[in-house]
């Protein structure tokens, strides 16, 4: 799918800026793209919850209800920071993660690709593969 402008600010699950974290849940922060012209021209990093990592969450990756009400209001809070952009792309997540973001109207793509601004250029682009097979 590529998007008509280019424009749209394009979000990467990320624990340092410099490469896409393996796991939704797990990332620390969002790398927020925007590309313009097969470039990016602004970068933003936005803190993300990481549920998998507080202890005080009730949520390891043991818990077999991630389509629960407290997995929803979970996947909600880390959607709220990226509203604003089209799409989400992670090394890889959950299903229930996956469809939660999903039906935000953000598009979730999972993929192999490690660098955030070639992710980031390759979506804009509409070459980028959702590799479904990474989702757990």
């Amino acid at each position: 799918v590529s998007f008509a402008r280019g424009y749209e600010p394009f979000n990467i699950v990320t624990d340092d800026g410099q490469s896409i974290s393996a796991h939704f849940g797990r990332a620390r922060a969002y790398a927020v793209l925007t590309v313009r012209d097969g470039v990016v021209v602004e970068r933003e990093l936005r803190p993300k919850s990481a549920p998998h990592l507080e202890p005080q969450s009730g949520h390891d990756d043991s818990d077999a209800s991630h389509d629960s009400p407290a997995a929803h209001a979970r996947h909600d809070a880390m959607i709220a920071p990226i509203a604003d952009c089209a799409c989400l792309i992670a090394g890889g997540m959950g299903r229930g993660a996956y469809d939660r973001i999903s039906s935000a109207g953000i598009r979730a793509i999972v993929t192999d690709l490690r660098e955030p601004d070639a992710a980031a250029i390759a979506c804009a682009e509409g070459r980028i593969e959702n590799l479904l097979d990474r989702l757990h």
